[in-house]
């Protein structure tokens, strides 16, 4: 991979837009800050870096990207600690995830020096827009588009590389309800379900919003051949635990390599809780809760960080988790611990946090 030497091109925004932000309410995904950054592949060289103000682009209709969807993103955070500094958290596993999608859907791979540098100094420029709180955070969205203009299918040979990032709230605000999907399919081994590609996410679409006008906030994907056994969420990786046992399913080429699922995993096993991750049927989890061995079931995720789950419906029938405060130690414990990572409170034995200033 050729890279231009980093030098990044700064131009800042006339009139920032931070005077307008309520910290008090942060929807996800609706508000951005004032700067992106922007690089060009062409001739097989990453070239043309730079900062520029948060706006529109614009393509001409024959790119790619809009009939052939050569498209990959990233969803990470950046957190405000107690001390007042601004940290990434876990910046290297998201570049490493990005790049393994680019290499599936058969685009260039952006240099890790590259990627870093980039995101530390669009985070340092608008790092007055990390809020404060616990729960709050800076979501970053690093995006790579086909920018060909050509309508024959093939590989690009021009792509964008463009990062933006925006204040946030918490993603659920209380606990979800999931529907087990036993129709359609989200991903087969061979394909790119492993991939943080759009289409993944455009195939999934059509359960999810017949899902939300049931009453349900997610769709649990199964596997392609029998839908027998459980493999992840729309937004999240899925965690269980039975009979005090944490049980995720294993990594393959249908379930995206979550970070915040490999954190957990991490995390759980310091603090010495059992860990399986194997294949989890469907009738084993309806099962354990018929016979009151479920004990909590919660999603992970970059968006969501941990989402726990109250209900699961399969087949029509809903199967309702208990909420209270005995219910839910094991997430709750690190939920909090890695609270407490992320914001400085407890030290980052793991050296997860990256400062940008």
């Amino acid at each position: 991979m050729i890279v231009d030497k980093i030098d990044i091109s700064i131009k800042k925004t006339a009139e920032s837009n931070l005077s307008k932000l309520d910290t008090s309410r942060l929807p996800f995904g609706k508000t951005f800050s004032d700067h992106m950054f922007v690089a060009d592949y062409a001739n097989g060289a990453w070239t043309n870096y730079r900062i520029e103000p948060y706006g529109k682009l614009e393509f001409s209709p024959s790119c790619l990207v809009f009939h052939y969807g050569q498209a990959i993103f990233e969803g990470m955070k950046a957190y405000r600690t107690i001390d007042n500094k601004v940290a990434l958290f876990r910046p290297e596993a998201n570049i490493a995830r990005f790049n393994k999608s680019a290499q599936r859907m058969c685009m260039p791979e952006v240099p890790d020096e590259l990627f870093m540098e980039a995101l530390k100094k669009l985070v340092e420029i608008d790092s007055e827009w990390v809020p404060k709180g616990e729960n709050n955070s800076l979501y970053i969205r690093p995006f790579m588009i086909a920018t060909d203009e050509y309508l024959g299918v093939k590989a690009s040979e021009k792509y964008k590389f463009i990062i933006v990032t925006g204040p946030v709230g918490p993603y659920y605000t209380e606990p979800v309800k999931v529907c087990i999907e036993t129709k359609y399919t989200r991903a087969f081994e061979g394909g790119t379900g492993f991939a943080k590609a759009a289409g993944n996410y455009a195939a999934t679409l059509l359960s999810a919003k017949r899902a939300t006008l049931n009453g349900y906030t997610q769709m649990v994907w199964t596997d392609a051949f029998e839908h027998n056994y459980i493999e992840e969420a729309g937004t999240m990786n899925m965690m269980f635990v039975i009979d005090n046992v944490l049980i995720t399913p294993p990594l393959s080429t249908t379930i995206l390599a979550g970070v915040t699922r490999d954190s957990v995993i991490k995390l759980a096993k310091e603090l010495n809780y059992k860990v399986e991750e194997r294949k989890i049927g469907v009738m084993e989890i309806v099962s354990a809760a018929s016979e009151g061995r479920l004990q909590e079931a919660f999603g992970t995720g970059t968006a969501a960080t941990i989402a726990q789950i109250c209900l699961i419906n399969y087949e029509g029938k809903d199967i309702v988790l208990p909420m209270n405060e005995t219910t839910n130690a094991l997430s709750n414990s690190i939920a909090k611990h890695l609270s407490n990572i992320r914001t400085g409170v407890v030290p980052d034995t793991n050296h997860w946090l990256t400062y940008v200033n």
